[in-house]
């Protein structure tokens, strides 16, 4: 071979090598082009823990199958039924199981009360599929009675809570216009003021402008001991009757047989019913309240009832 042939031999190949290389370039890392979080395959291995977990219990009411409608708002029992105890107290029962308080206490309805148990079997039975909490007026306060009123301390600070409403009662805020509503204040109002003279011998003063109203010492003994009496049972209807009409003398009232439920609704609401009067009702607003508190106190009264 000639130095001339050789050469071009040697060129052809270089050419065929470089267009060889354009063709198939070199291969890449494949973590070079790799998403920054790609998965990466692990060998598998055993492990063994070392460390026991043991299981916690957390304070809090017991489980039970009624309050757990409390959490699922669902309803999981098909009968109602009362039963008769041997004592002659009277338990609700959702299917085969007993009703409970909140706090876990089976919720029994003393003997003298059995209108009641028929009160509070008649909301369950009437629930749908989904729970209605606020259609159980009569269980929840039975529950608050069982569950809350029968510690001395509870009662105590309950007690000394609504014994600051004779500050800011109400009643002791009449006002000397519109004349509607001064014509109220004095149907209502007065009665009661009348009342608690006679009944318990104490005038409530009156509040001056915007601060609150100043009541004797006496005044505050005497009608503190007339609430330290009421049973578990009284002290729960009224506590939510203070609650719902934000009045003491309205609440005692009711819980005393000196008012009916509607009546009570009534003296509580002198300002909504005088300016329904005067610029009438909006819809969705007043009539609700009407029936928002007439449930609270009908309640209150319900539970009052020994029959």
């Amino acid at each position: 071979m000639s130095f001339v042939s050789g050469a071009r031999a040697l060129v052809r190949a270089a050419e065929s090598s470089s267009a060889a290389g354009r063709q198939a370039p070199r291969p890449v890392l494949a973590r070079s082009i790799a998403p920054r979080h790609a998965p990466r395959l692990v060998s598998a291995r055993s492990y063994t823990a070392t460390r026991i977990a043991w299981a916690g219990v957390k304070p809090g009411p017991v489980l039970s199958q009624t309050n757990r409608a409390e959490v699922t708002l669902r309803r999981f029992w098909k009968t109602v039924n009362i039963k008769e105890e041997a004592n002659g107290d009277f338990l609700v029962m959702l299917d085969s199981r007993n009703l409970r308080t909140p706090g876990g206490a089976k919720l029994v309805i003393p003997r003298d009360r059995r209108l009641l148990a028929l009160l509070i079997a008649n909301e369950w039975e009437n629930q749908d599929e989904v729970l209605k909490q606020h259609a159980l007026p009569v269980t929840s306060l039975v529950s608050r009675a069982i569950d809350g009123m029968n510690s001395p301390e509870i009662r105590a600070g309950v007690i000394d809570a609504w014994m600051n409403y004779l500050e800011t009662d109400t009643i002791l805020f009449p006002d000397e216009k519109p004349e509607p509503l001064v014509r109220m204040q004095k149907d209502h109002w007065d009665p009661l003021f009348a009342w608690l003279k006679e009944e318990y011998g104490v005038e409530l003063q009156l509040a001056e402008g915007f601060s609150p109203a100043r009541q004797t010492e006496e005044t505050v003994r005497k009608l503190r001991q007339v609430v330290e009496k009421m049973d578990d049972w009284e002290l729960a209807a009224f506590e939510r009757a203070v609650y719902a009409t934000k009045s003491f003398a309205i609440a005692l009232a009711l819980c005393k047989g000196r008012l009916t439920a509607d009546n009570a609704a009534d003296a509580s609401h002198v300002e909504v019913r005088a300016q329904i009067e005067l610029w009438g009702e909006v819809e969705d607003t007043h009539d609700v309240d009407y029936q928002d508190i007439r449930r609270a106190l009908g309640s209150s009264a319900c539970l009052l009832i020994k029959a």
